[in-house]
């Protein structure tokens, strides 16, 4: 630790407390679609099964939105703690959609969760639905702004150097919301949010099929995660490869080091695996299962389509920033990679396995589908912390591409004490936010349905009086 510089450290408290909290957020888009889902099918059919099934996973919904919030609300304050600098850089940039997100996309989030929360048996019936509808368009609003803000880094348009401060000024807001990467890389973590939610509902109904626990109700939940699971699963996979071509585009380095290309190539074949290979001092990789021609295809949509090799490149921004590394960390981003797709390519089989024993009548009785379908929510953390890892390790060396290395966004003021403290402090907090969380999960999870009246509220709210069982959750 002590040969670490402050800097490093900085950059490795950044990478744990966002990617700590990027496990709640998939989870919590993909939930408020699935509990909005579940609420209309229920406000449809007026099954009090189908109630309790809605709450049952709105409870799992609103414990995941609780720690989420927590756990988000360090990312605002490491901008001004150790990334002063950048804060100060963007600032004239972000201040819009970050402003937007907190004043208007989290507080319709939050607001509309607490009306669902306690609308039960109070609200009109077809105004308690809408409220659910809310809560999940404002999470997935929330995320655009994030991702707008984002994708700016990545890959920056509509803005223009003011002379006198030497920082960029945003000129066009609608550039910022049709950043090619913005576009798809938002409708990438949509996607897979709705497949973290879709596999946490099945893997909650798997497990109480397993133990027969209210079998007749929890194949409803598995047959709806299984109906946005297999469309999802196809879908992302599709839009993941885009992406891969949009980055060619725009951050050929990125794409270059997902392979360990150190060498210009057309067409480009995809290893399945390899040895070595990850620096400079060791070019020559060991490849295990070349695929020919898939690389080319994954990053240009062409069988013959040229890669840019990570030499050239080097010498390219050498040319143009200067001289440094401009190479990210080759390991990083080739397992993080492969973690993303292997995992990904599995999603569909899995789905349309389910659909098979769907069909077949044996939802409720397929032990191994049963047993598989229990662990499976474990690949998407893994899937969305690949690929937040894949997206923001693959700047490297810039925080802002093209415009601001990492080392110069850092805070000067900041000791590398403050950081270490920090860094402990910080592991400690999100240890017990994450034992909390496991507990409150599992524990809910295992409890299965509350016996509930099945009557809710008329369309005309003055017709009844709320009672005090209307209130409890």
């Amino acid at each position: 630790m002590d040969t670490v510089s402050q800097l490093d450290l900085s950059r490795i408290q950044f990478a744990m407390t966002t990617i700590y909290h990027f496990l709640f957020v998939p989870i919590t888009i993909g939930l408020a679609f699935l509990v909005a889902l579940l609420h209309t099918w229920w406000y449809r059919s007026n099954d009090p099964d189908l109630r309790r099934l809605t709450r049952f996973f709105g409870t799992l919904l609103l414990i995941n939105v609780a720690i989420g919030v927590v756990t988000g609300l360090v990312q605002e304050f490491q901008f001004g703690m150790n990334w002063s600098e950048y804060s100060r850089f963007v600032g004239d940039v972000f201040g819009a959609p970050l402003a937007i997100e907190g004043l208007a996309a989290f507080f319709l989030e939050s607001t509309f969760l607490g009306l669902w929360l306690f609308g039960w048996g109070v609200l009109p019936r077809r105004v308690h639905l809408v409220t659910v509808w809310m809560v999940a368009i404002g999470a997935a609003l929330s995320a655009a702004f994030i991702m707008a803000a984002n994708s700016w880094m990545q890959n920056p348009v509509g803005y223009e150097i003011d002379q006198a401060t030497g920082r960029p000024r945003l000129t066009s807001i609608t550039a910022l919301f049709t950043n090619p990467v913005f576009v798809w890389g938002y409708a990438h973590v949509i996607l897979a949010s709705l497949l973290t939610g879709a596999l946490v509902m099945l893997a909650v109904s798997a497990w109480h099929l397993r133990r027969r626990g209210d079998a007749d109700v929890f194949v409803r939940s598995m047959k709806l995660s299984l109906a946005v699971l297999v469309p999802v699963s196809i879908l992302v996979l599709g839009v993941g490869s885009h992406l891969g071509v949009i980055e060619t585009k725009y951050q050929p380095m990125k794409v270059a080091a997902m392979e360990a290309q150190w060498d210009t190539c057309q067409p480009c074949s995809f290893s399945a695996a390899q040895v070595g290979g990850f620096s400079e001092d060791d070019q020559d990789a060991t490849k295990i299962i070349e695929i020919p021609h898939l690389l080319s295809l994954l990053a240009t949509q062409s069988w013959d389509g040229k890669v840019v090799g990570l030499n050239e490149l080097q010498k390219q921004y050498e040319t143009k920033y200067g001289p440094g590394d401009y190479i990210p960390n080759l390991a990083i981003q080739y397992w993080s990679m492969r973690t993303m797709a292997y995992l990904g390519a599995l999603m569909p089989i899995l789905g349309l396995w389910g659909l098979w024993v769907w069909r077949r009548r044996r939802l409720a009785s397929s032990k191994v589908f049963l047993w598989c379908a229990s662990w499976a929510f474990l690949a998407p953390f893994a899937m969305n912390t690949a690929g937040w890892l894949l997206t923001e390790s693959g700047r490297q060396p810039w925080v802002v591409q093209g415009l601001l290395k990492t080392e110069d966004g850092n805070s000067p003021s900041v000791s590398r004490g403050e950081v270490v403290a920090s860094i402990g402090t910080f592991a400690l907090l999100y240890v017990v936010l994450g034992v909390v969380w496991a507990f409150l999960m599992v524990r809910h999870a295992r409890q299965g349905l509350a016996d509930e009246p099945s009557e809710d509220a008329p369309d005309d709210p003055q017709s009844r009086e709320p009672t005090a069982s209307s209130f409890t959750y």
